[in-house]
């Protein structure tokens, strides 16, 4: 992709707002996908868990997109050691407003929509400051959040954003465009998730496996492997049954062959109002189980592999831009051992983890320079304190723009399960969001360790590593 420059901020708003100098209220509403996969078949989802306490705090990532005339809404105000910490790196940080009652099975935009007292304060801001709204992604919910506050959403619609997401759209796109990508079939309805069972036998029957995925999963959820044909005929009764009972065709479903990869891949580009596409980055995606678990900075790929991608996001994004779509898109991609990408597993019509680093990185990974995004598991028995953990990790931290150590980019995400306790003695899982920065491998690679180690030991006083 095109070398990074200074002021994603700015560019940003220049592609969606027009203006680079205008102002947003930034919103985190992760997994927007469970928003967009409502009144969908799909495969069954679960409900609410622990879990879900935290990734809803991971809106505070929200608040390092932002620049001093932007707003930001969060479900719970930040630790105030964590704020002076990011200040005493020269972020400047935006004005924040904390919604009057999280919930923590809710998002930040169902919090939001709940306090009419929020509802009139950003009226008043948008109306004397020109705010627009820019969440992570736009479902029902925004567009309804957006209609109550007076603020204009720097977004295409609901409707748009949520089309885009799909998987059954990414294939096609991909397939339309004649970029590589596994063998497979996309299923919007039984009758084609009939015909590509069919075929998909052969491929079973020559040792090989197939993943089955809901179009509107995420983050290792609503997807299935099969490794056998009476497994995947008994998926097909599954979903065939499903279907009639609900007195419809749709399936919702893209059945693959399985790959067997080197690396994950994520690369975005961002679409202008006025169609333009540009290039942001290439990153190198640690997953665990499908689900998410960091970035390496930068990927390690050869300039024609770089190439490749930075072609196939300049079309990707022509594409978007025609059928309506503009902002952000992050495509996954994969590296398979003999060389090979397939450039398009899928299309994220919205923020990826990936763009809420793109700031840090601007500022603290420059040329030459080597960064680790990644998380920590902790498990806690009581609220941990920034500055407790600050001693904890005493000259792992990075405390200057040239130096190495632990930049901690949400701090929300530590404590957000432990406020969930109802029995004292109790534990919960937090985690620590950051970017691990160094000159090079060797050295981030040892800070890594460290903290590792460190956060290991703490096990007694408020917290413990679990």
């Amino acid at each position: 992709m095109e070398t990074l420059l200074p002021g994603f901020n700015a560019r940003l708003k220049a592609a969606v707002a027009g203006d680079e100098k205008a102002a947003f209220v930034f919103l985190g509403n992760f997994e927007v996908e469970e928003q967009w996969a409502l009144g969908e078949p799909g495969l069954p989802r679960m409900g609410f868990t622990a879990g879900g306490a935290v990734v809803n705090s991971m809106d505070e990532f929200a608040m390092l997109l932002a620049d001093e005339r932007d707003h930001v809404v969060l479900k719970s105000r930040p630790d105030e050691g964590y704020l002076a910490y990011l200040r005493h790196l020269g972020l400047a940080l935006p004005t924040v407003h904390v919604v009057a009652e999280s919930d923590p099975a809710r998002t930040v935009s169902q919090d939001a929509l709940a306090d009419p007292a929020l509802h009139a304060t950003l009226a008043d801001a948008a109306a004397r400051d020109g705010l627009m709204l820019y969440v992570h992604g736009v479902s029902a919910v925004e567009e309804e959040l957006a209609a109550r506050t007076g603020l204009p959403l720097a977004h295409p619609t609901a409707a748009v954003c949520k089309a885009v997401n799909s998987k059954i759209y990414s294939r096609r796109v991909a397939d339309a465009l004649g970029i590589r990508q596994a063998r497979g079939w996309a299923c919007d309805t039984v009758t084609e998730l009939t015909a590509a069972v069919a075929e998909a036998r052969a491929l079973l029957a020559q040792g090989r496996r197939l993943v089955l995925k809901d179009a509107y999963g995420v983050s290792g959820k609503g997807i299935m492997v099969i490794e056998s044909e009476r497994r995947l005929d008994r998926v097909h009764r599954m979903v065939l049954s499903r279907a009639e009972a609900a007195g419809s065709d749709r399936a919702g479903l893209v059945l693959e062959e399985w790959v067997t990869k080197q690396a994950d891949l994520n690369y975005q580009v961002t679409v202008g109002r006025d169609g333009s596409v540009r290039g942001d980055f290439v990153k190198e995606a640690l997953t665990e189980n499908g689900t998410h678990k960091g970035h390496r900075m930068p990927a390690r790929l050869s300039p024609l592999q770089l190439a490749e991608l930075n072609d196939a996001g300049l079309r990707i994004g022509a594409r978007l831009a025609a059928d309506g779509y503009f902002g952000v898109a992050g495509m996954d991609a994969l590296l398979l051992p003999d060389g090979t990408l397939f450039p398009v597993i899928e299309i994220n019509a919205r923020n990826n983890m990936s763009t809420y680093q793109v700031l840090l990185q601007e500022a603290f990974v420059g040329e030459g320079r080597i960064a680790l995004a990644r998380h920590y598991p902790l498990r806690l028995t009581a609220p941990l304190a920034f500055e407790e953990l600050r001693r904890t990790l005493d000259g792992l931290l990075l405390e200057r723009p040239d130096g190495a150590g632990l930049l901690v980019n949400n701090y929300a995400t530590v404590n957000a399960a432990v406020h969930t306790l109802a029995e004292p003695g109790a534990s919960a899982d937090g985690r620590l969001y950051g970017l691990v920065v160094g000159d090079t491998a060797e050295q981030v690679s040892a800070i890594d360790t460290e903290i590792t180690a460190r956060l290991a030991a703490a096990t007694e006083g408020a917290f413990h590593v679990g």
